[in-house]
């Protein structure tokens, strides 16, 4: 997935609680990452249409490497394409602090080289009737 023709950026940085961990040894649901996603595409549509739009579909997800309960999580996305109702959009997830429960409770590394855990592309849509801006 390239990172070419952006039209603007979404960023945001999460911890997976333990609320997150759906699965024994504290492993968060990759549906959480796919939310994050959703938030991401939500601020990306306010920037451009003034409306929060709708999530049509994903193309593509993968599912690269694990998260735990405990890590952080940095999720961004940005605009590939502009239709008019529609915009194509990446997104990319890294975990930048990983949790150390094997070293205590509350050991946790900042990685220097951020690990990828999930990449996506996905389309969405805002309504002609509700953008507020002019794309």
């Amino acid at each position: 997935m390239a990172n070419e023709n952006k039209t603007g950026e979404s960023l945001i940085r999460v911890r997976m609680s333990d609320a997150d961990a759906h699965y024994g040894g504290g492993l968060v649901d990759g549906a959480k990452i796919l939310s994050l996603f959703g938030d991401v595409a939500t601020e990306l549509l306010i920037r451009l249409d003034g409306d929060e739009g709708l999530f049509l579909r994903y193309d593509e997800v993968e599912f690269i490497a694990p998260v735990f309960s405990g890590d952080y999580i940095e999720a961004r996305g940005w605009i590939t394409k502009v239709g008019n109702t529609s915009r194509h959009m990446e997104f990319l997830a890294k975990k930048v602090v990983s949790a150390k429960r094997d070293e205590g409770e509350t050991a946790a590394d900042f990685l220097d080289e951020p690990v990828v855990v999930v990449r996506a592309r996905g389309v969405c849509v805002t309504p002609k009737e509700l953008k507020r801006k002019k794309s």
